[in-house]
């Protein structure tokens, strides 16, 4: 009997996944792109609201009063916007996303307008907290529509193009913002971005019109009010802990007891509601779960360190206040081109792990050049630690979102969309409080070491800390010896600082090398079944390029196999080199 020859079917099994590897031509439709165009704008919006102001907030509340509560300006939009994120993003998969966009848009406008007719500080305060609960609803449904109508191995370009938008306006919104306050007055820069969002409004009433089936179902009232009480206790005491109050304080430890508390109360509530607020089976996926935790420790590490270098361009390198924000314009440069970069490669190659394994790698490589910063250190030194950083960012950040979209149901699309948003902010919160008690408690004691013996009777009464030197009027009442050694005592505690970032990139790295590679679907139907505690294609989504059942099987294990593998072509890797990731 003659022996049947293997080849054919090993090159027909071949074939189907080179197949399946290949991305699938897929186009926006005239109104897609117009509905993409409006997210665009309403992220625009509400991120130059932000970076235009942020500027001049000194110079508002030297206007309006309120200097000791200063850090409320902040407070208060960072907890609104925490507060409506989960929200938000579980309701419009109930009731659709299209009503709550249009009044997440609406709702901030509102909050700028307010803003920018603000007569004394707590007005100002109450402002901020109406943009923060319109930013909240525009930011985690700008993505989570990104995911409706784009598949998830076509979304990596066009999430790339938004985290560009967010690159650019870092760069444009100071200088802009400066302008507009040295010529026009504060006021105006609440009023700046307004016919944007009009626009923005408009195409999305006009152009937005997802297909959507309402889920009778009851509103989990209980678990939104736990959880939304629990976030503002943690999320207080995170912000007030080592500034306002001291860490061992009644008023911290009371608000992370009552944060404990409470989300103690949220789990059984969540267990039992029919539609939760939080489904915490989401969690059963490694996917989902790992994502979230590698871009928590990126945010706590990125914007910790990030927040304390302009503080290091002024206070020890004695640069303008302009100059330090210039300083910090390389690394958005490089998020931006490494963002897009990535984004087109993920959509030619279906590949993500290695970006963001590689990206989290090189952001760590950043914080170590910023360990070696020191007082005698140069701007360009800066600056190269500043855009490796960047690439790293634009490696890694974006693309945890796409993460999640592709391995939970489209059920779920918001709320874990959501839960993305909220890691994000968290770690940021958490990343500045921590970071900002290691560099108080360090500098307590890094400007007396370096203060000569004979220069404690020169000592202004009451002592010095690291403000004096931020402030040149101060700085110029303080002799020569005494200003140089604060300059030396703040270098030695941002140091600390950087040097704590470093263990928080590499937690990064060994949550992104623990999760698990699935094939972007190139498709809109169903995904993964991340609430069942699968990481794997759950079978309940048809792939209309398939030809059959069978192709398609042999295709999706092609993919699983290959995408475990993790090595990138030749031609991948030149590019990835090629952008310093």
């Amino acid at each position: 009997m003659p022996r049947r020859s293997t080849t054919a079917p090993a090159t027909t099994s071949a074939a189907r996944t080179a197949t399946a590897n290949a991305a699938i031509p897929h186009t926006l439709d005239r109104d897609a792109r117009r509905v993409f165009i409006g997210l665009v704008l309403g992220m625009l919006v509400a991120a130059l609201s932000q970076t235009i102001v942020s500027p001049a907030m000194p110079i508002i509340v030297s206007e309006l009063g309120g200097m000791e509560h200063y850090s409320w300006l902040a407070t208060a939009a960072m907890l609104a916007s925490a507060v409506v994120v989960p929200i938000v993003g579980k309701l419009s998969d109930l009731y659709g996303r299209r009503s709550f966009y249009i009044a997440g848009l609406v709702v901030f406008m509102a909050g700028s307008v307010l803003a920018g007719l603000a007569q004394d500080f707590w007005w100002l305060v109450g402002a901020r907290a109406v943009q923060g609960l319109g930013m909240g609803a525009l930011m985690t449904l700008s993505q989570t529509i990104i995911g409706d109508i784009i598949p998830p191995r076509q979304r990596g370009k066009y999430q790339g193009l938004m985290g560009a938008v967010f690159g650019l306006n870092s760069i444009a919104g100071p200088l802009l913002g400066g302008f507009i306050t040295d010529h026009w007055g504060w006021r105006w820069l609440f009023f700046t971005a307004l016919p944007v969002g009009v626009v923005a409004l408009v195409v999305i009433v006009r152009f937005l019109h997802l297909p959507h089936v309402q889920r009778r179902a009851k509103v989990d009232v209980a678990g939104i009010l736990t959880l939304s009480a629990a976030l503002v206790a943690i999320l207080l005491a995170t912000s007030w802990g080592g500034t306002t109050y001291a860490w061992d304080s009644v008023q911290i430890l009371g608000l992370l007891g009552a944060g404990a508390v409470l989300l103690a109360v949220f789990v059984p509530i969540e267990l039992r509601a029919e539609e939760p607020v939080l489904p915490l089976r989401l969690f059963r996926s490694s996917v989902f779960t790992l994502a979230n935790l590698a871009g928590f420790f990126v945010s706590m590490g990125m914007f910790g360190a990030i927040f304390y270098i302009p503080v290091y361009a002024q206070g020890v390198l004695g640069v303008s206040a302009t100059s330090s924000g210039l300083i910090v314009m390389p690394m958005s440069a490089a998020m931006i081109l490494v963002g897009i970069v990535v984004g087109l490669l993920i959509t030619r190659w279906g590949r993500y792990k290695a970006f963001v394994v590689a990206g989290t790698l090189v952001l760590t490589g950043g914080f170590l050049l910023l360990t070696r910063m020191h007082h005698g250190s140069s701007e360009l030194q800066l600056s190269v630690a500043m855009v490796v950083i960047g690439v790293g960012l634009g490696g890694a950040m974006q693309t945890y979102t796409l993460i999640v979209q592709n391995a939970v149901d489209r059920r779920d699309l918001g709320v874990a969309t959501a839960a993305t948003q909220f890691f994000r902010s968290a770690g940021a919160t958490v990343g500045v409080a921590v970071l900002g008690t290691i560099m108080s408690s360090r500098i307590a004691t890094a400007i007396p070491e370096h203060l000569p013996a004979d220069a404690a009777a020169s000592l202004p009464e009451g002592g010095i800390d690291a403000g004096a030197v931020l402030d040149p009027s101060a700085l110029g009442t303080l002799p020569d010896a005494v200003a140089l050694a604060v300059r030396q005592g703040l270098a030695d505690a941002l140091h600390d600082v950087f040097l704590a970032a470093v263990p928080l990139g590499v937690l990064a790295v060994v949550a992104s090398v623990l999760i698990k590679a699935l094939p972007l679907r190139q498709t809109l139907e169903q995904g993964p079944s991340a609430g069942a505690g699968s990481d794997g294609p759950s079978g309940t989504g048809t792939d209309r390029h398939a030809t059959d059942a069978t192709d398609a099987v042999d295709a999706t294990t092609g993919a699983i196999a290959e995408a475990g593998n993790e090595v990138l072509p030749a031609g991948a890797r030149g590019a990835v080199h090629a952008t310093g990731a």
